[in-house]
């Protein structure tokens, strides 16, 4: 990927096993380099670079608009401006070469444009670096005609890499700006009819068994951002059979006429029929099956069709696979009950559950601290600026929206029920009015008819009625956030809470901890925490319950009352300001956090409230945090007990000397550390399918840090995601001599069956 960047190789790769995708070649980064080199502009950009002032977003500006002048007004070398306009030549005459398979398919395509129509974009490459999440920082061009156009377009990507948002994203995580190149991938556009996305299974219980292919007219776009809502098409793969077709009327579509696209009403005589023919619903899927098969995992896919002709333009693993929730026959003949109440507007389930809550109209991203913890979140559609309102809601509704809409797929990974695509839900449904939704069927029924413990999204079965009681030497513990389950989940066969999430707290308060102390008002961040924590501790004792200090993330904590004035920008979050260097630059906040837990602790007198730290990067800054600690009163005890969270690559190299500082424990945050390890953003889909938590250097890194923890006799534990979905991993991790493993609730029963299944094997191979 250092010579084409993550997009040209995910395109190529797709090309090398005959998925038919946009015939196109690269311009690779090594002439981007070629290029500075011999326009003698590298000397000139490090001098321009040495005199911005990043604090000053008008010096970034200017320095940017400066280098990307210098960029566009230098000639590129003859030989590699000939060698595109060479390719692009040849591409065209593929366009005309009706003999030529899938290339000839372009010759009808395009048949009305002299030269070939196509889209130059852009494709970061940061080869060797340990971080390199570039995605969307460089431009995209479509509807580009012409040999002189697209040698302008190319210089214009090559010119991107240096907005101010990535030259301050490279300097923020000290990256080398000539390290960093950017090829540029060149394909014929695809002047979509149709266009749609697929998931290789149920994206809503997870069921392997299905193919969903949802499909609109004209360009994808809105069908990603859940402006419309889809047909919706079943697949089964056993037979590879249509079982379901739903279909949605369409008023209006993104097409291309000319160079320009622009948004025009669906014609009323086929607004309202199938987007796509069966043959077609089945070509897609089988190319689906295709795509599972190479990739060995479920894919979330984007198509377009022209002319009759299919084509995946993106293809990434699906990222919200969860246990398929199968409800008894108890609860479904009372939910049966149920639906006989009024049901106020039926949409497509899109995550699974029953919730109970007030509704809360929104109309835009300005309006989510209206948002309540508690409430149903109903609005037109969702797009990331809603998610701090989302993670507050106890359920989502949107007007319009398919199953793999983002209000759809956020709900999944939230863990709350959502219906997508409720057509009327803003003009039937009222503020404050109380509603049920139920995310699995797509229903919203008037008043609370779902008891509390239906409103669980998986069953609850205390342990304490269960005939025999599983029994494990490692600890199996369950991963919390939010106390509106803690009684029913606390009757679970949990040995206690090994991860106790701060940030939905802290969301649920609503107002920037930093304004409620400059404003006076700290004792209630305090009294509210402490609060939250109480009911934890009551529902658990004498259980364990390790709370999770405040990981804050600035793109998190921006839109909270207040948020914008202390919370910085950054163009990569996950890297940038959090952890124990924000205890340490400004402990005010942290030395609230520990008021609440010693009032937990001393004035309640739970004892079972203990501390972990996350996102430690260096020995030095777990000191001077357990001196922060020492001054408020927290120190180690055989009560209380200091944990660290694992998530870092230097916490795994330097982990004697960690725990040579002094901790009691360490949980193994496998979605980061996979992350950092592999240089992989799992939410980036250009590079997701890279993400594995058994890769060996993970694997090493597991086996190192729980082996290591043994020897020191501090206690071990894993609380990503990993540990509830291979089991295989468990059995290695116990192998390893890990003793506790956190999962999320609906993993706890599996992952207890898993563990002692895992330890029988062990004792018998001795």
């Amino acid at each position: 990927m250092g010579t084409v960047g993550g997009k040209g190789a995910n395109l190529g790769e797709m090309t090398s096993f005959g998925i038919p995708v946009p015939p196109g070649f690269i311009v690779t980064a090594e002439a981007y380099f070629d290029f500075l080199e011999k326009a003698r502009l590298k000397k000139r950009i490090e001098d321009l670079l040495d005199g911005v002032n990043f604090n000053d977003p008008s010096s970034l500006q200017r320095i940017s608009k400066t280098i990307k002048d210098e960029i566009l007004r230098a000639a590129i070398p003859d030989d590699i401006s000939q060698e595109i306009i060479s390719s692009y030549f040849q591409l065209q005459k593929h366009v005309k070469d009706k003999s030529r398979g899938l290339y000839s398919l372009f010759s009808k395509l395009h048949h009305s444009v002299k030269q070939p129509m196509v889209a130059v974009r852009s494709s970061a490459t940061a080869e060797d670096l340990p971080q390199a999440s570039f995605a969307g920082q460089q431009v995209t061009f479509l509807n580009v005609v012409g040999e002189a156009t697209l040698v302008s377009k190319v210089r214009e990507c090559w010119a991107s890499l240096f907005e101010p948002r990535a030259i301050f994203y490279r300097h923020d995580q000290n990256f080398d700006h000539f390290r960093v190149g950017i090829a540029v991938p060149v394909q014929l556009m695809v002047e979509s009819e149709t266009s749609g996305i697929m998931f290789t299974l149920d994206p809503v219980n997870s069921d392997k068994s299905k193919i969903f292919v949802e499909a609109i007219y004209g360009l994808g776009e809105l069908i990603v951002q859940g402006a419309i809502t889809p047909d919706h098409y079943e697949v089964d793969k056993k037979n590879m059979s249509i079982t379901v077709k739903n279909i949605v009327k369409q008023e209006k579509m993104l097409t291309k006429r000319g160079t320009e696209t622009k948004e025009y009403s669906v014609p009323k005589e086929i607004g309202g029929k199938q987007k796509i023919s069966d043959d077609t619903i089945l070509k897609i899927a089988a190319l689906g099956e295709k795509l599972e098969k190479h990739y060995f995992f479920p894919q979330d896919v984007e198509w377009a069709i022209e002319a009759g002709n299919i084509f995946i333009v993106q293809t990434r693993p699906v990222t919200t696979i969860k246990e398929s929730f199968k409800a008894s026959k108890t609860q479904s003949s009372k939910e049966e009950k149920n639906n006989e109440k009024k049901l106020l507007v039926k949409g497509s389930p899109a995550s699974p559950g029953i919730a109970t809550g007030k509704v809360r109209i929104i109309k835009s991203a300005k309006e989510i601290g209206k948002v309540k913890s508690g409430d149903v979140l109903v609005t037109e559609q969702t797009n990331p600026d809603f998610v701090p309102a989302m993670r507050k809601a106890v359920a989502i509704v949107t007007e319009r929206g398919g199953r793999t809409s983002h209000a759809a797929i956020v709900s999944r990974e939230l863990g709350i029920p959502a219906v997508v695509g409720a057509e009327g839900a803003l003009k039937v449904l009222k503020t404050d009015e109380i509603i049920t939704v139920n995310g699995g069927s797509g229903e919203v029924f008037k008043g609370g008819i779902i008891n509390k413990v239906q409103s669980l999204k998986f069953k609850v079965q205390s342990f304490k009625e269960k005939k025999e009681k599983i029994v494990t030497a490692t600890k199996v513990y369950v991963n919390m956030a939010q106390a509106d389950r803690v009684v029913e989940i606390s009757g679970m066969d949990v040995d206690g809470v090994g991860l106790l999430r701060a940030e939905f707290m802290v969301a649920g308060i609503g107002v920037h901890p930093k304004k409620l102390l400059e404003e006076g008002k700290s004792e209630v961040f305090i009294d509210k925490m402490a609060v939250n924590l109480l009911k934890f501790c009551k529902a658990f004792n004498p259980r364990p319950v390790v709370y999770r200090a405040t990981d804050f993330k600035t793109n998190e904590y921006r839109n909270l009352a207040g948020g914008k004035r202390y919370e910085p920008e950054e163009s990569n979050p996950m890297l940038g300001y959090r952890g124990c260097y924000r205890y340490i630059a400004d402990p005010k906040v942290f030395e609230m956090e520990m008021e609440a837990i010693k009032r937990v602790r001393n004035k309640y007198g739970f004892k079972n409230l203990h501390l972990m730290l996350p996102f430690v990067r260096t020995v030095n800054e777990l000191v001077e945090v357990k001196k922060i600690l020492s001054g408020q009163g927290l120190l180690r005890s055989p009560s209380f007990k200091l944990w660290m969270m694992v998530e870092i690559p230097s916490n795994v190299i330097l982990i004697d000397k960690f725990l040579e500082v002094g901790i009691d424990g360490v949980s193994i945050g496998s979605n980061d550390l996979t992350m950092l390890t592999l240089g992989t953003d799992r939410d980036n889909n250009e590079v997701a399918k890279e993400f594995d938590e058994r890769n060996e250097a993970v694997l090493w890194s597991l086996e190192r840090v729980v082996k290591t923890c043994a020897k020191y006799n501090v206690t071990s534990s894993i609380c990503g995601q990993a540990a509830s979905d291979y089991p295989d991993l468990v059995e290695k991790l116990i192998g390893f001599g890990i003793t506790s493993i956190s999962v999320n609730p609906d993993a706890v029963e599996r992952t207890r069956q898993s563990v002692a299944f895992a330890e029988k094997r062990l004792v018998s191979k001795k």
